[in-house]
């Protein structure tokens, strides 16, 4: 396991999985929105975001968290040897945004952008959901089989699987 990536619905405890994850296996973390976005929220340039991207596809080994330009995930997809799709049900991922946006009252998200507005990400994240079906669904998860032939290939659909993953993916 040198290249993973770690992608599904916002909200779904992917930066916590990828940090967990870079810790334990000595890997490289690079959160997408940190590399998409500056930080008073705005999107970076597309060139420079694919300058950021390309280095890191370079590199000999990571742990990338997020989504990115369907053009940069796919990239990421022919590199990496182990993808973890995390497909929570969709009233899973609404808790958790919002349970996101009470936290961040303390605390700022993992892997979220210095000085964004949690609550506009919230928005932007119900929006995303809420428009998502269409992208996040069984047919996404066939073709990414497809894609990832020779990869190991983890769908995590509760939260439980998801302690599960993390617990096993550790040893």
């Amino acid at each position: 396991m040198k290249k993973v990536m770690v992608f599904g619905k916002p909200g779904s405890g992917k930066s916590t999985l990828s940090k967990r994850l870079a810790n334990k296996l000595g890997l490289p973390l690079h959160q997408i929105d940190l590399m998409a976005y500056q930080p008073n929220g705005l999107a970076v340039g597309r060139s420079q975001f694919e300058q950021v991207h390309s280095r890191l596809l370079c590199s000999e080994s990571w742990i990338c968290d997020g989504l990115g330009p369907i053009s940069a995930f796919n990239q990421r997809l022919e590199l990496a040897d182990t993808l973890i799709y995390i497909d929570l049900p969709y009233s899973i991922s609404y808790w958790l945004v919002t349970k996101r946006l009470f936290k961040s009252i303390y605390k700022k998200p993992e892997g979220w952008p210095e000085g964004c507005s949690v609550l506009k990400g919230t928005i932007e994240s119900y929006k995303f959901l809420r428009r998502s079906r269409a992208f996040w669904n069984d047919d996404f998860f066939n073709a990414l089989q497809q894609k990832g032939q020779g990869k190991s290939i983890y769908r995590v659909k509760s939260l439980t699987e998801l302690s599960e993953l993390e617990h096993t993916l550790k040893q």
